[in-house]
C-alpha cells in the first residue's frame, strides 16, 4: 500500500468546543479512512462526550494550547502509529469528509506534494471580511514559499511524510499552517498543488476561531521574516506572483 491509500492515511482533527459537529465529522471520515486522531484541545463542552464509543485515538489537552499544537501532536502520533501521511481537517463541520478521495488522487498524481483543499467554488459565500485576509495571506505566503498558492489558510490538507517531519517548526496556532507551507517548499523541496472544494460558512458549525486582523497580523510578521531569511527577496516575489497557482481536479478512480 502507497501513502495515499486510505489505509496508510492518519485523519488529524483538531478540535475547540465542537460539540455541535464533531460526532458527524467523525462519523463520515470513518466511512471513508479507517484512522482518525482527535486533539481536543482543551474544550469546555460536551465535545469527547459526542464522540465516546467511536474507533478513534485521542489527544487531550487539558487547556486550549491553539491549532498549531494541535497540529503538532496529531502529526507527531501519526509519525509513532507508522502512519505515512496526513490529511488535517477541521471539526466544526467546514470541511467535508467526500472530499478526501480527491485530495488522495491528487497526492497520487502528485507525489511528494502537499496538498490543499482549496476554497474556490462558491467563494461567494466566505464573508468579506474573510475573503480579504485570505488574499493577503494567500500574498504573502505563496512571496515566503516562493512559489504561488492557492487558499494558504484552508485547513484542509494532505501531508506526506516529508511535511510531518516539520512537527517541531516554532510557530503556534494559526501561523503553524503558513511555517508548514513555507518550511515545506523551501526546505523538503515538497510541491504545493491545491483542490477546488466548496466554499462552506453557513450551516451547522460554529462560529470560526480564526480572527482575520489578529492572525494574519501574525502570519504576514512570521512570512516577512522567513522570506528575509531565505534571501533572494525579489527572485522569490517574482516566482510566486508570475504565474497561477496550481490546481487540479483528478478524476477519481
Amino acid at each position: 500500500m502507497s501513502a495515499t491509500d486510505a489505509a496508510r492515511v492518519a485523519v488529524v482533527i483538531p478540535a475547540l468546543n465542537e460539540e455541535r459537529a464533531i460526532r458527524g465529522v467523525v462519523e463520515s471520515v470513518l466511512a471513508l479512512c479507517p484512522h482518525v486522531i482527535l486533539v481536543d484541545d482543551g474544550s469546555t463542552d460536551a465535545t469527547l462526550e459526542r464522540v465516546a464509543g467511536l474507533p478513534i485515538t485521542v489527544i487531550r489537552h487539558p487547556t486550549p494550547l491553539g491549532k498549531g499544537q494541535g497540529l503538532r501532536d496529531g502529526f507527531r502520533k501519526a509519525r509513532e502509529l507508522g502512519f505515512d501521511a496526513v490529511i488535517a481537517m477541521d471539526g466544526d463541520g467546514q470541511h467535508l469528509a467526500a472530499d478526501i478521495p480527491r485530495l488522495l488522487a491528487a497526492a497520487r498524481r502528485y507525489p511528494e506534494h502537499i496538498v490543499i483543499g482549496a476554497r474556490l467554488k462558491n467563494r461567494e459565500n466566505q464573508p468579506p471580511a474573510r475573503r480579504r485576509a485570505n488574499a493577503v495571506a494567500d500574498w504573502g505566503i505563496s512571496w515566503g514559499c516562493g512559489v504561488p498558492v492557492a487558499d494558504t489558510q484552508s485547513g484542509q490538507r494532505y501531508y506526506p511524510r516529508g511535511a510531518l517531519e516539520l512537527a517541531d517548526l516554532e510557530a503556534d496556532d494559526f501561523v503553524f499552517e503558513a511555517a508548514i507551507l513555507i518550511a515545506a517548499a523551501r526546505e523538503k523541496r515538497l510541491g504545493i498543488v491545491s483542490v477546488p472544494i466548496e466554499s462552506r460558512y453557513h450551516g451547522e458549525f460554529r462560529a470560526s476561531h480564526f480572527r482575520p486582523v489578529r492572525d494574519i497580523a501574525r502570519i504576514v510578521w512570521y512570512t516577512l521574516r522567513r522570506v528575509i531569511h531565505y534571501g533572494h527577496v525579489v527572485d522569490s516575489y517574482r516566482r510566486s506572483h508570475s504565474t497561477p497557482p496550481q490546481v487540479v481536479d483528478p478524476p477519481l478512480p
